[in-house]
């Protein structure tokens, strides 16, 4: 069973420890991470980035019982166990299916990953437009049209898109 954990990322360590100890070598841990590469002083640099933030999903057989979860409830590097994961099983199963599926050969989660949504704003990551929001208007096969400082654009749709904040 799928459980949330939201953690403290210094102390990532401590948790994985802390839950080896309690539950054994049977749980799992799955993050999924995604790779940007941003422009800075003319370089390329690559930053590895949580998909989820502070949230980690953990498996195992022992997270149906509640007495578990509250054993582990006081772990260092453990915020909180987020409620209703018992109820939200298939829901959790068919987010970690499509992040897997979406991960490239290194482990990071493509691009392609998010569903580009007409009329809604996202920021360029890469390319000579970096960190420039604009709306998006138009979804074609290998372009998109989008409205950037008022001016309609077309542009090749590559992997350089992330939605803004």
């Amino acid at each position: 069973m799928w459980t949330i954990i939201k953690i403290d990322k210094k102390k990532i360590g401590f948790l994985k420890e802390a839950l080896k100890q309690k539950l054994g070598n049977e749980s799992q841990i799955y993050f999924p991470k995604i790779l940007i590469q941003t422009h800075k002083n003319k370089k390329l640099i690559n930053r590895s980035y949580s998909l989820l933030g502070d949230y980690i999903f953990c498996f195992h057989k022992k997270f149906k019982n509640k007495d578990t979860i509250e054993n582990l409830k006081f772990s260092k590097g453990l915020k909180y166990f987020l409620s209703g994961h018992i109820e939200s099983q298939n829901e959790i199963n068919d987010f970690i299916n499509n992040c897997k599926k979406s991960e490239n050969e290194s482990g990071f989660v493509s691009k392609n990953f998010f569903e580009l949504k007409l009329k809604s704003y996202y920021k360029f990551e890469s390319g000579p437009l970096t960190n420039k929001i604009f709306q998006l208007l138009e979804i074609q096969k290998n372009k998109i049209k989008i409205l950037i400082n008022g001016i309609k654009v077309k542009v090749r749709n590559k992997d350089f898109l992330l939605p803004a904040n």
